[in-house]
């Protein structure tokens, strides 16, 4: 546990390295937030819920740091509201280095001396929370990147894992009975629990994702023009937004490139497609005369194809599992609160840390969302 967790803090840093100081204070919209603010906020993690509970005598910080950087944990007080994380100028960046070494010190110092199993679980969490916002920090990087006129590079041997076999095969599943929702003692979030029986239709589902090239022709076929394609919803998101392909490709003198953390480069046809809402997803897979997969589906065939690339839009809404139970307290606002208006997402990422990932996590976020790297996996 403490290996993980040094590691696991270590390496938040070290996906800082590339930046500048300036770079870790901008927030350009809403839902991206600072760098420092993920370096801080994480730190906070562990020294509200571990250390004032489980180290004697222990000792905060700096007073104001649990109002400047809980973030939606209505039970824990307070707090800076998301759209104003980008005016913290103070704190320094520097500071919040030095308040990631007070706390991951005192953490050490605590998990030498105590080895009890609620404390061991909060750290679990604590170390998977950290690894959630690696991905989230990428994430809001790659946004203030892509959207700044000069697309500076984040790291030129970035690997977006961006291509698989082009060839389309499509894996035959048979009605019946399945099983869903984590089992066994490894980690897993309450949402993936409790593990109950679906019944499925008979279904078939691709055995690798969209690519770049099959979104091109959907959008030179006219797609993000014929309303019968779309939502309701997601025809007045096209219009008031006026989008008109995925976020991060750019045409420049007749030619599409797209944005990755590597830079601004030609589009690549073969590579597998991110960056498009569920309503994208949704609109392609009616073009194509398929329909996207649920959660369930997905679950079930995952382990016939391909998995971690992207993280794959499903057609079902984030609800909770029967007999699901939300943790007591704080820690219960940590999933159970977003239970409502919001879709699921199976798989995992380029950006996904190590260790953090498994066929029954549950990621989830709105229709119209497209700055977390998703894909696209068809099932008809």
């Amino acid at each position: 546990m403490i290996q993980e967790f040094i590691e696991t803090r270590a390496y938040s840093e070290k996906l800082c390295k590339p930046l500048q100081t300036e770079d870790f204070v901008i927030q350009p919209v809403e839902f991206v937030s600072p760098t420092k603010w993920h370096l801080a906020h994480t730190t906070w993690f562990f020294e509200v819920f571990i250390l004032t509970q489980f180290k004697t005598d222990y000792k905060l910080y700096h007073k104001d740091y649990p109002y400047l950087f809980n973030s939606y944990y209505e039970a824990k007080g307070d707090r800076v509201s998301r759209a104003h994380r980008g005016n913290l100028s103070r704190p320094t960046v520097d500071e919040i280095f030095q308040y990631r070494t007070y706390v991951t010190k005192a953490l050490k110092e605590l998990l030498s001396s105590s080895e009890e199993k609620e404390l061991l679980n909060l750290v679990e969490i604590g170390i998977h929370h950290e690894k959630q916002h690696q991905e989230l920090l990428l994430m809001d990087i790659k946004y203030c990147f892509g959207h700044h006129p000069l697309h500076p590079v984040y790291d030129s041997n970035f690997d977006e894992k961006s291509s698989e076999d082009a060839t389309q095969n499509w894996l035959s599943i048979k009605e019946g009975l399945y099983k869903i929702g984590h089992q066994g003692d490894g980690f897993c979030y309450d949402n993936e629990t409790e593990r109950h029986q679906v019944f499925l239709q008979d279904f078939e589902i691709s055995k690798r994702l969209v690519n770049n090239g099959e979104f091109l022709q959907f959008m030179e076929d006219g797609g993000y023009k014929d309303p019968l394609l779309w939502h309701a919803e997601a025809w007045d998101w096209l219009q008031n937004e006026n989008i008109e392909h995925p976020l991060y490709w750019h045409k420049s003198e007749g030619t599409w490139k797209e944005f990755k953390l590597s830079g601004l480069n030609p589009l690549d046809l073969k590579e597998n497609l991110s960056h498009v809402s569920y309503y994208e997803a949704a609109a392609f897979a009616q073009w194509k005369g398929c329909r996207l997969p649920t959660e369930f589906e997905w679950e079930v065939a995952q382990v016939q194809f391909s998995w971690g690339k992207r993280w794959e839009w499903t057609e079902s809404a984030y609800l909770p599992y029967p007999n699901y139970k939300k943790a007591p307290g704080a820690l219960g606002e940590y999933n159970g609160k977003f239970m409502v208006n919001q879709k699921v997402l199976r798989g995992g990422s380029a950006f996904t840390s190590n260790n953090h990932t498994r066929k029954t996590y549950r990621n989830f976020f709105h229709p119209y969302m497209r700055w977390q790297q998703n894909g696209v996996r068809l099932a008809k």
